[in-house]
């Protein structure tokens, strides 16, 4: 069953964006694409094209909608807005994980994208980081959110939320360690995989301050 034709002249690049971000959202990328887009739009696909020119350009702007959504840190103690920030961000991939292997590739990054990194940048140089420490903070901060996002989306897509019968065919008798960590996640309260985030972004924001430390300006 075909959706709708939507009314003439009520489409804008607005609605497309919201629409593709929908559609990503909830069949991931791979099924976004301009016929399905149109298709859910309720219009022919050709129509897409008078307000996105390709899937990359819309890809830019679903990257950049997703970096809206992502805590912009400002004046204040700068432990604590990068905090806010990394945590606003894993927050944000882990609500589109689909996002995750295009985040950082995008050669026309958009506006919600350069403001975000702007800022970063100027919370690190405005609290004694020289640019040198910067750079450093800057990827090993990121690096860590992205990293851990991804680890959690994996665990997602390899069904991994229900540990005790995976245990069961793994036998790990013979892997004494693995088996006693695996067991953590198998007791009646178990182990939150996520709450180790808050555990490692402590950790990077402690090696941060080192950082400072060793490359002053």
């Amino acid at each position: 069953m075909t959706a709708p034709r939507a009314p003439r002249d009520t489409l804008d690049r607005e609605r497309v964006l919201v629409a593709a971000f929908a559609l990503a959202d909830r069949d991931g990328f791979d099924a976004l694409t301009i016929r399905a887009l149109a298709a859910d739009l309720g219009v022919r696909p050709m129509a897409i094209y008078h307000y996105i020119a390709s899937k990359d350009e819309l890809l830019d702007a679903l990257v950049d909608r997703v970096f809206s959504e992502v805590h912009q840190p400002g004046e204040g103690d700068w432990r604590v807005e990068l905090h806010h920030r990394a945590a606003s961000l894993h927050d944000a991939l882990s609500r589109h994980p689909w996002v995750l292997p295009f985040v950082e590739t995008r050669s026309r990054p958009g506006p919600q994208t350069l403001s975000n990194h702007n800022a970063v940048i100027e919370v690190l140089g405005a609290n004694g980081f020289s640019l040198v420490a910067t750079a450093h903070a800057y990827a090993v901060l990121d690096a860590f959110v992205y990293g851990f996002a991804l680890q959690e989306a994996m665990l997602a897509s390899a069904g991994m939320a229900d540990v005790a019968p995976l245990v069961e065919g793994m036998g790990l008798m013979q892997y004494p360690r693995v088996l006693e960590l695996a067991g953590l996640y198998m007791t009646p309260a178990g182990h939150d995989f996520a709450s180790s985030f808050e555990v490692g972004l402590s950790i990077v924001l402690d090696g941060l301050e080192r950082l400072r430390e060793q490359y002053p300006q």
